[in-house]
């Protein structure tokens, strides 16, 4: 049975269903970058509330800004935004539910003012963004705002908006001549203080075009900052077959996801917020101990297995999972290397955290690819572990394992992995990367050249002389057996 409104009375025999009447919704949030993510994450905590308290006013927008969200367009479209959310976890069978907070769906190449327009309404209160960690034009380096040609031209006179941050600023510009009050921004993506982050990047690409403008958001508009956590894998054909087969829903794009789920947000929505914590999202003065212990355990763990474990021959992250040298490893750095980075995180048992981490990534049904983990390393692993290698090199601290994970990434990013099979390097600067690794087996800190991803580490001795190490046993022995010797070796 196809999945469209109509047919969600007979549907729910089969699959929960809302159970709030969605033609009382009224849209509150405008979100820029919907994907699986925010779909298994914000709009289910949304649907959530919705079940429990009924219709509200704080209802998704859904906007899509670059013309590869035109299938998300049309298959969101075609069953007037509904989809089904499929958690699996390891025996059991997976559990499927509608979600219905979204009711609209905008992609802005077909019409951009429409977006505008959705973005004015005084009844827009929140603007939430996944536009992924490389969508903030930062200096990976130094964290600040860097404006490309593609900033510039977007911020001459008379052009119009194309981008995020271009929606944003023409939109933020059109409520502040209108008298509107602005809406909060609140970032979503994998990124250390995302709040301000978002709000330097604003400012800063407002500022390029109108100087006032982005002085008026720095000082009014709100970004409080957030912790998300879901593993959310691409969604496969096989999902949707099962979804179909076991189920009988047909859904052009359902979502698959483990069931755990953490939001840990900061408290700060001058033009006000759903009533999300009492659906479970901690709503918090401070998020960084949070946001710090999700990067360097979670995220920097997934890149700790992900290169080395493709490189070794794995495709999947449970595959890596069961393979007791890359669990020792893991748990390894996390203990030596991330731990001691962190500060008490309140309410989080961290070596209970550490332990269900480790089921997480373990979990067969989730299907996680390391493709996908590997993917944009250039953005993730800048944010998520060079942090950490800083200040742990600042206080005089051991970083072999780290080491290892880059030169695991640097190895990665020949483009052959130890089968002689080709890798296809994912990654915005992949040009760059794949130049550089060639060259690194007569240079062997010809990956590490430039700050911009690396600031200084080529010449940090400390960090140097294990990732040298890491190199030459990843080049002679391979992946699995430089894993399994690590910890006595340096």
């Amino acid at each position: 049975m196809k999945l469209t409104p109509a047919n969600l009375s007979a549907i729910a025999a089969r699959v929960p269903v809302p159970g709030y009447d969605r033609s009382k919704l009224r849209a509150g949030i405008v979100h820029l970058g919907v994907g699986g993510f925010h779909r298994a994450h914000q709009a289910m905590y949304l649907d959530a509330l919705f079940r429990e308290s009924g219709a509200g006013g704080f209802a998704i927008v859904g906007v899509g800004v670059r013309p590869e969200d035109e299938p998300m367009r049309d298959a969101l479209r075609e069953q007037s935004t509904l989809y089904t959310l499929v958690e699996k976890e390891a025996d059991r069978p997976p559990r499927p539910r509608v979600i219905g907070s979204m009711v609209d769906y905008l992609f802005a190449p077909d019409d951009p003012e429409a977006v505008l327009t959705a973005l004015t309404d005084p009844a827009t209160r929140i603007v939430s963004l996944t536009i992924t960690e490389g969508g903030y034009h930062l200096n990976q380096s130094t964290g600040e705002f860097e404006a490309d040609a593609a900033v510039l031209a977007e911020v001459r006179d008379g052009a119009r908006p194309t981008s995020t941050f271009g929606f944003l600023t023409e939109a933020l510009a059109r409520r502040r001549a209108a008298g509107i009050e602005p809406f909060t921004v609140m970032s979503c993506d994998n990124l250390p203080q995302n709040g301000r982050v978002a709000q330097r990047t604003l400012s800063a690409f407002a500022g390029l075009k109108d100087e006032r403008l982005g002085e008026w958001i720095n000082r009014e508009v709100g970004f409080p900052s957030s912790m998300v956590d879901r593993i959310t894998p691409v969604t496969s054909h096989l999902d949707r077959r099962r979804l179909l087969e076991e189920f009988g829903v047909e859904d052009s794009w359902p979502v698959v996801c483990e069931p755990f789920c953490q939001w840990v947000v900061e408290d700060r929505f001058p033009s006000g917020r759903p009533a999300l914590e009492r659906v479970g999202v901690q709503f918090v003065d401070d998020v960084e101990p949070y946001e710090l212990m999700k990067l360097r355990l979670l995220n920097a763990g997934h890149q700790a297995l992900c290169h080395l474990g493709y490189l070794a021959g794995y495709r999947f992250a449970h595959e890596v999972c069961r393979d007791p040298s890359f669990v020792r490893f893991v748990r390894a750095y996390m203990e030596e290397e991330a731990t001691p980075t962190l500060e008490p995180v309140p309410g989080v048992d961290l070596p209970a955290y550490k332990t269900q981490l480790i089921e997480r990534f373990s979990n067969p049904e989730i299907s996680d690819t390391l493709a996908r983990l590997c993917a944009d390393a250039s953005d993730r692993i800048p944010k998520f572990l060079l942090p950490l290698v800083h200040a742990r090199l600042a206080a005089g601290e051991d970083v072999r394992r780290s080491a290892l994970v880059v030169a695991g990434w640097a190895t990665y990013a020949q483009g052959v992995d130890e089968r002689g099979e080709r890798i296809d390097v994912v990654d915005r600067r992949r040009t760059d990367l794949t130049n550089r690794a060639a060259r690194q087996r007569t240079d062997p800190l010809a990956f590490l050249e430039g700050e911009t991803l690396f600031g200084d580490l080529r010449h940090q001795p400390a960090f140097v002389e294990p990732y040298i190490k890491a190199l030459d046993s990843l080049h002679s022995v391979g992946a699995r057996a430089t894993v399994e010797q690590w910890e006595g070796r340096l």
